[in-house]
């Protein structure tokens, strides 16, 4: 887990002086050491500041060569957790090793398998490697896009890095995306559904999650390619329950080995949710030398507060446990700095109150936490996948006595399934040209934005849903094209911005392909969202937790936050700069700040206190 950078030009334009800007930039994501390198003739410059989690020696530092000839060098900055089976593989082909590195293996693996390597890899990554005899660069992003790598291509020189902040350091301009910020504002998007490498700003681009990417100097050709999918065809039809319950266990189970493999201290994150309860559970059996320590986030006075459900899990497992009690002071006080690590947007204050989980982890001295996220995405943990589900139910003339809809509804759940769900479920097609479309017309209809702001943005306005032909649809959406990579961005920055890396079970792509072959049943049954999930870890946690009614997700006390007189101050000043831009109307100055929850629809307030700070 590092921060990485890189130059790759056909002439000696940028210098070694510009990639230290560059790695300076990126101090916090590796405070443990640095290095620059570049090759003789200055048309590949390579920059890493390392942060150490296995093989602390000095071996083991990047810029890394390859053998005796150093043909190949890499940057990489991530984990490959299947790194000692690979290790094992390659040496039965002959080769040898000089470091207990799982970047070393990363380069006799793309020795051995050219750009296939990737396919080899159970891991979070993002890597460049420098091949000096074909002056070419092979790049790669894992699957999820759990890693960063943005870039910037002028049809000359080829700049990378790990975070944006670092090509502003080399003199890339930082000019706002307007197209991405009237999507914010209008519906929260921070990224393009419809074109993957688009980001918050002019001419930076993000390698998307499971894409590698090649570039050679001398012909500036770049090319990339997409090298993995979820295959949504496979479906295990007479899987029986009994069998799947023990085929994720053991991929779950395998999951969380891989990723408790680490040469310092780690810990985990704990909501006191399911998620993040089961991690803790299967850690408990089977890290028994010494307990992982556990953090929380507490936000005393608020009914949504779940620090009891924590303290529960905690006690239940010995674990260690820190809490840290998040005010609305410390939001205002932090939210600069936040913003700085953040680059883009963020659609909730959830993701400050992670900020500081990562900040009491680092507080005491633990560099690694395991986390839940992904398993919403993949197992069907939101509400809003009820009515996905239900339409398929529905196709199949299943719904009625399958007493679905009922059985959630004893549940406590309100999801509505009226005369548009079912249209939708006859007309997938047309249903879903028809959300996008109104997802459009709601955007005209904001009053506050400048109208000629609207005329110019809406015109390649990009609203995209998934095709309404079931659940597992639905999660593919979420999970491979809009949804989970924003997660992991805030997860990646909030991480590094402290120092400590994040890791999450729940994305072993061989458990997410698993997940992705049952039918949807195993999501969603008798009105319980990740039925499997919760069938895994029954009795392997408190009922309480396990079987919990009320649970919709983490949640801080946002509204009451907003509602704080220094972040009220902020909100205006945000409106003003909003204003100043010609992006929202001076009517708006006028109009009191509305406080709004983290899960509320059209929290317009927080979306422009966001939005602001990236003009």
């Amino acid at each position: 887990m590092c921060g990485i950078a890189g130059i790759i030009q056909s002439s000696s334009v940028y210098q070694v002086e510009h990639l230290q800007k560059m790695t300076n930039a990126l101090s916090h994501r590796g405070p443990d050491g640095e290095r620059i390198w570049q090759n003789e003739d200055g048309t590949a410059l390579f920059g890493h500041r390392r942060l150490s989690i296995i093989d602390l020696s000095e071996a083991a530092a990047q810029p890394m060569h390859f053998g005796d000839t150093s043909r190949y060098t890499i940057i990489h900055n991530g984990e490959i957790y299947n790194y000692i089976e690979l290790r094992k593989e390659l040496e039965k082909e002959g080769y040898t090793f000089r470091t207990q590195s799982d970047t070393e293996v990363i380069l006799a693996a793309y020795d051995w398998w050219d750009d296939e390597c990737v396919d080899h890899f159970d891991g979070m990554f993002s890597f460049a490697i420098w091949d000096e005899e074909e002056k070419e660069m092979f790049a790669a992003r894992d699957r999820f896009g759990e890693k960063p790598f943005f870039y910037y291509f002028n049809n000359r020189e080829f700049i990378f890095a790990s975070e944006m902040k670092a090509l502003w350091a080399c003199g890339v301009p930082r000019t706002a995306n307007l197209k991405m910020l009237f999507n914010f504002i209008t519906i929260g998007y921070t990224d393009n559904p419809e074109k993957r490498e688009e980001t918050f700003f002019e001419n930076i681009f993000k390698l998307p999650p499971a894409t590698w990417l090649s570039y050679k100097p001398s012909t500036k050709e770049l090319t990339t390619g997409k090298y993995w999918d979820i295959n949504t065809n496979i479906q295990q039809d007479k899987i029986k329950d009994e069998e799947a319950i023990e085929q994720f266990n053991e991929l779950f189970s395998v999951s969380i080995k891989r990723r408790l493999r680490s040469d310092v201290s780690m810990g985990t994150s704990l909501s006191g949710g399911l998620d993040s309860s089961s991690i803790a559970a299967i850690i408990s059996k089977i890290h028994t030398n010494q307990p992982l320590t556990a953090f929380t986030a507490g936000f005393p006075g608020f009914e949504k507060d779940e620090t009891h459900f924590a303290k529960q899990v905690a006690t239940d497992f010995h674990l260690p446990h820190h809490i840290i009690n998040i005010t609305g002071d410390d939001l205002a006080n932090d939210w600069e700095k936040f913003c700085y690590q953040q680059e883009e947007p963020v659609g909730s204050a959830s993701v400050y109150a992670q900020y500081k989980v990562f900040e009491l982890a680092s507080q005491h001295q633990v560099k690694v936490l395991l986390d839940g996220q992904g398993a919403d995405e993949t197992l069907g943990g939101y509400r809003k996948y009820y009515k996905w589900y239900w339409q398929e139910l529905f196709q199949k003339r299943r719904l009625i006595r399958s007493k679905e809809i009922s059985a959630a509804r004893d549940l406590g759940v309100q999801e509505k399934f009226g005369v548009k769900n079912i249209i939708a479920a006859l007309f997938p097609d047309i249903a879903s040209v028809v959300l996008e479309h109104q997802y459009l017309i709601n955007a005209l209809k904001q009053e506050d934005l400048d109208r000629e702001f609207v005329r110019l943005q809406s015109r390649e306005a990009y609203y995209s849903s998934p095709i309404q032909d079931g659940l597992n649809s639905s999660l593919y959406f979420s999970t491979c094209i809009h949804g989970l990579e924003e997660l992991l961005r805030y997860a990646d920055r909030n991480s590094m911005a402290h120092g400590r890396e994040v890791r999450l079970p729940f994305l072993s792509h061989e458990l997410v392909g698993f997940i992705f072959s049952l039918p949807a049943h195993y999501k969603i049954r008798q009105g319980w969202t990740k039925w499997l999930l919760r069938k895994v870890m029954d009795k392997k946690l408190p009922d309480e937790i396990t079987w919990r009614r009320d649970k919709t997700g983490f949640e801080p006390p946002q509204k009451v936050w907003m509602q704080h007189k220094k972040i009220q101050e902020l909100i205006g000043d945000a409106k003003k700069k909003l204003v100043g831009e010609k992006i929202l109307s001076e009517k708006v100055l006028s109009k009191p700040v509305v406080a709004s929850s983290s899960y509320e629809a059209n929290p317009y307030d927080w979306r422009y206190l966001s939005a602001a700070s990236y003009l």
